[in-house]
């Protein structure tokens, strides 16, 4: 039986949702997709993702690959992504789907990743951004940051900015090419980009620069806290709402 793979890039505000794996509650992104694709071809295939994101974590280019038996391929391929949101819950969205080869697949092709967390950083919090963005309503050390953030890039043990699961973690080297902190006006975005990360790593990282640009950590600390391999002497993680995957990156083809 000949099967034909699909490649999706997908967009969402993660607000409702219990993050993008599948739940037993239905409430993942992953069961949204998979429903509104069980609805199009009787296969009702699974999806493979690039990602996992965490409850309230929004996504921008989440990619996502899936299969199905040719026969049952019966539109026009530029269609598909119309058919496919057209079954969606209107805060999830496919950006984009095209056929991919048979031997693409999302996570294990995938070569980088970057997210991108917002800080509103005044007094009064921007309504418009109260789920798009952390508020930090004192002034923040925007050049102690700048100077923390750069002990992040390159490869190295991130223990000290994963939370624990409550299994034994194993491996914990992971490679980031950039942490860069970009101001606009009163908001600050957090550039993070790796090949890889651990869990509620981005937001670890994120809140330890915030509390930088507090001074309750000097600029140097960071990379102490990358020695000594411990979660409990670094920062706190940003609260989920301000954190997108932004794109995947993939070798072309």
């Amino acid at each position: 039986m000949r099967l034909l793979k699909f490649k999706l890039t997908l967009a969402f505000d993660g607000a409702a949702w219990q993050g993008w794996q599948s739940q037993r509650s239905g409430l993942g992104v992953q069961d949204q997709v998979e429903a509104a694709l069980a609805k199009l071809f009787p296969a009702a295939p699974q999806v493979e993702s690039s990602s996992r994101t965490d409850a309230g974590v929004h996504a921008r280019g989440m990619v996502a690959h899936f299969e199905i038996p040719a026969g049952q391929f019966r539109m026009p391929a530029r269609h598909l992504a119309l058919a496919i949101n057209a079954l969606l819950p209107e805060d999830i969205r496919v950006m984009a789907a095209v056929k991919a080869p048979a031997s693409f697949h999302a996570r294990f092709d995938a070569t980088r990743k970057q997210y991108r967390y917002r800080v509103w950083n005044d007094a009064v919090m921007n309504p418009l951004l109260r789920t798009q963005a952390w508020h930090a309503p004192r002034p923040l050390d925007l050049a102690a940051m700048r100077e923390a953030a750069a002990h992040f890039p390159g490869r190295q043990d991130f223990r000290a900015f994963t939370a624990n699961r409550g299994d034994v973690l194993e491996d914990a080297v992971r490679t980031l090419t950039r942490c860069d902190i970009v101001r606009s006006g009163r908001e600050l975005t957090f550039v993070i980009e790796g090949s890889g990360f651990l869990y509620k790593m981005c937001r670890g990282i994120v809140g330890t620069l915030v509390q930088v640009g507090y001074g309750r950590f000097p600029a140097d600390g960071v990379k102490l806290m990358l020695e000594g391999k411990d979660r409990r002497f670094s920062g706190m993680n940003a609260p989920a709402h301000g954190l997108v995957l932004w794109r995947v990156t993939y070798p072309r083809r």
